[in-house]
């Protein structure tokens, strides 16, 4: 990694008045901030020399007191079923794992923000390796602009390693860069935050964005949710839930809820009961997840005819419930699955 990202800020990540202040402290025409997130962000370019409708003696200046901040990633693995994992190097020569889903015509991004997490779920790998470090904007950033299969990007999902809302100002920034026309230009809905349900972040995220949201709920009742996400002591499935409905989610916008599930755990029909009435009047959907098994842990999978009599029983109850296709199993790059923590990644670096 290059030690100079540890001593100069990054380009890369800066939202328009993070630039507007930089080109002030060089000297810069006010319009220049505009011309620098066009070029980082538009027209995606790797160096600042590429940035030719500035000038010689400011793109020097640039290049002297900042850094791009695009590290490619240093490995790659991929499943039978196309999907792919890469590791990407961040500050303190740590990594974080980001994972590319083709589907047809629709390609998947799952990005981190964290390396590890301070949630501690016990399905999860990233809960098991700790929390070690927040992302900046532009570190979450660069597992989109350094990945070779970029342009064919349709959707960007903060689902991968991490709780986005723990790292709420750099996810906001990035985000904000995303769907800001002097950004990316995407449309919000082409985004999804995932979270356990930090309140007060949680009020931040649906007030100041459009993205989709995904709650982290693994439970239909408080006592079963805090066996499984002990974070649900802090931030109470019940409060979440009554903070969600003052946001409007009844047009593009959409909430989803994950549920991974697991066998004698919260598959019955009458957790499927309890799920319906914890969740009574929200416009919402409920996201099926299989459990992808770890090590060292006592849970199993649903069966297969055990999730499918789950989804129809939410559906037929009025929530509606898909079972959401398993990818990259083989590869540990399915839900839950991503961890960093040994930092002898023999199976990704090449």
């Amino acid at each position: 990694m290059d030690k100079t990202l540890e001593k100069r800020e990054t380009l890369v990540g800066m939202t328009l008045t993070r630039l507007r202040g930089l080109a002030a402290e060089l000297g810069m025409p006010g319009f220049a901030a505009g011309q620098i997130a066009g070029w980082l962000y538009g027209r995606k370019v790797q160096s600042v020399d590429m940035m030719s409708n500035i000038s010689l003696k400011f793109r020097s200046l640039l290049s002297e007191r900042y850094d791009m901040g695009l590290l490619g990633p240093v490995g790659c693995v991929e499943s039978a079923d196309g999907t792919k994992k890469y590791l990407f190097p961040v500050a303190g020569g740590r990594t974080v794992e980001s994972v590319y889903i083709p589907d047809g015509d629709r390609a998947t991004l799952c990005i981190s923000s964290q390396v590890g997490c301070k949630m501690g779920c016990v399905f999860c790998m990233t809960g098991r390796q700790k929390f070690a470090y927040s992302l900046t904007a532009g570190e979450i950033l660069n597992q989109i602009l350094s990945l070779p299969e970029r342009e064919s990007l349709t959707n960007i999902v903060f689902m991968g390693m991490g709780e986005p809302l723990d790292n709420i100002q750099n996810v906001l920034d990035a985000v904000g860069i995303l769907t800001s026309e002097w950004g990316f230009g995407w449309s919000p809905h082409r985004i999804t935050v995932s979270t356990v349900g930090l309140r007060r972040e949680l009020r931040r995220l649906a007030g100041e964005c459009e993205c989709h949201v995904a709650v982290s709920l693994h439970a239909p009742t408080p006592e079963k949710r805090q066996m499984l996400v002990p974070a649900e002591k802090a931030f109470s499935m019940t409060e979440l839930i009554e903070v969600l409905r003052g946001y409007d989610f009844t047009h593009q916008r959409r909430l989803s809820f994950e549920y991974t599930m697991f066998e004698g755990v919260n598959d019955s029909e009458a957790d499927a009961r309890l799920l319906v009435k914890a969740l009574e009047g929200l416009s919402c959907r409920v996201n099926l997840i299989r459990f992808h098994v770890i090590p060292d842990s006592n849970l199993r999978p649903s069966p297969e005819p055990r999730m499918l009599a789950f989804r129809n029983w939410l559906t037929g109850h009025g929530v509606f419930a898909t079972i959401r296709a398993s990818r990259g199993e083989d590869v540990w790059a399915a839900c839950g699955m991503l961890n960093t923590a040994s930092k002898d990644k023999k199976e990704l670096l090449s």
